[in-house]
């Protein structure tokens, strides 16, 4: 998904909100808190001890990120991808 999709919603009382997607990749560390990045803003990540404490917590930090990232300088997630090494 990229960033720059919006959808548009109506909310109850008529209101008319603008709402933007943006991809999160959810990892959990040894200690069992899941850490959480956005990829389309450089060092935008953040962490919970559930994956719905976490995704709380990256909204708010990517809407920190919003605030001081010009539109254009959005990144472009492009995708995750496996990859095999020998070891």
């Amino acid at each position: 998904m990229k960033a720059a999709e919006y959808t548009t919603n109506i909310s109850e009382n008529g209101v008319i909100m603008k709402r933007k997607h943006f991809p999160i990749i959810i990892e959990q560390d040894v200690d069992g808190e899941f850490i959480v990045t956005c990829p389309v803003f450089k060092g935008c990540h953040s962490y919970g001890s559930t994956i719905d404490e976490a995704i709380g917590n990256i909204t708010e930090a990517i809407g920190s990120c919003m605030e001081d990232t010009i539109v254009d300088d959005y990144n472009q997630f492009v995708g995750v991808r496996d990859i095999e090494i020998a070891v």
